[in-house]
């Protein structure tokens, strides 16, 4: 978030009161467990969740389609037992044309028809070279389009407020955010971020370029400053001196760490809501209370699901 000249977040007093601000929506982000435990932690945390009434639920999709069977059955089901629209991931890395395509179809049989369509990253991880399959979509825009041509779907794609790491230039990155949205695509839904200041200064961009369509941000509670802080490294994303120093000393304080994760991310949202943002995707990492927490924060109300104590294990 931006902590302005004084390095503080804005006070409660300069917030607008819940009553002058738009209706809130959001959605979450789920990946597919590995264990029959993370299942059941998964199945918890969707079940605490879907009170709130979400836009969707989306679930990812591991390196090269390594998740692709767990993901549509997960995907299928979430609708089925929580009555909350469910969105798939889905990638082109490693894949023909085909595949994919058979991919598309195996989730249109399913009954799900919102897709969250990314490139990819390269098998090695963010960073690495990527190279398209000799058969396969050369990038996520023509991936959006052959969804498109097929019909049916709702299609999110991703959008960077710190620039994607391979475009060389904003020019190059808003060229290919517009691609991706005249292909067929309904939103952009953002990458992680810390400073409200470079997704603000994204949707400026972004208007200036003839851009239309929603982009909306990815917010990330910190669950786990290193893991978090890694992944934020490998991926491109900053994390802000202040921030650091708002965990320093907390790895083997689990009470405190969780605390500060609620007061960052709750400033954050409530800063974003100030300036006008009305629809928010969290990233949940298959936990439940930082969000639900979050989801309070934003006006939203839900019955506390069972299996709480499970979904944050």
């Amino acid at each position: 978030m931006s902590q302005g000249e004084a390095g503080v977040a804005p006070t409660r007093a300069s917030r607008r009161p819940a009553a002058e601000r738009p209706p809130v929506e959001m959605s979450f982000e789920f990946f597919p467990p590995r264990t029959d435990k993370a299942e059941a932690s998964f199945w918890a945390s969707v079940e605490k969740l879907a009170p709130l009434a979400p836009r969707f639920v989306s679930v990812t999709y591991g390196a090269g389609g390594s998740t692709r069977e767990r993901t549509l059955r997960l995907v299928a089901s979430i609708t089925a037992r929580t009555g909350v629209p469910a969105a798939a991931h889905l990638t082109c890395v490693g894949a023909s044309r085909a595949e994919v395509d058979a991919v598309v179809e195996s989730y249109a049989a399913a009954g799900v028809n919102r897709i969250v369509a990314l490139r990819g990253d390269p098998p090695e991880g963010p960073g690495a070279r990527f190279e398209p399959h000799p058969e396969g979509y050369v990038n996520a825009a023509e991936l959006v389009a052959a969804i498109a041509m097929r019909g049916g779907f709702d299609v999110s794609v991703a959008a960077y407020p710190e620039k994607h790491p391979e475009s060389a230039n904003w020019q190059v990155e808003l060229d290919n955010l517009r691609r991706k949205l005249d292909a067929g695509a309904a939103r952009a839904i953002t990458q992680m971020f810390f400073d409200n200041e470079d997704y603000l200064r994204l949707l400026d961009r972004a208007e200036r370029a003839g851009i239309s369509a929603p982009i909306v941000p990815g917010i990330q509670p910190i669950h786990n400053f290193t893991q978090v802080a890694r992944f934020a490294a490998r991926c491109g994303a900053t994390v802000p001196d202040w921030l650091a120093e708002r965990f320093e000393g907390l790895e083997n304080d689990p009470e405190s760490h969780a605390l500060v994760a609620a007061a960052v991310a709750s400033e954050q949202v409530a800063e974003l809501m100030d300036r006008g943002v009305a629809e928010f995707h969290f990233y949940t990492m298959n936990r439940s209370s930082l969000v639900y927490a979050l989801a309070r924060v934003l006006g939203r109300r839900g019955a506390v699901g069972r299996g709480e104590r499970a979904a944050d294990s």
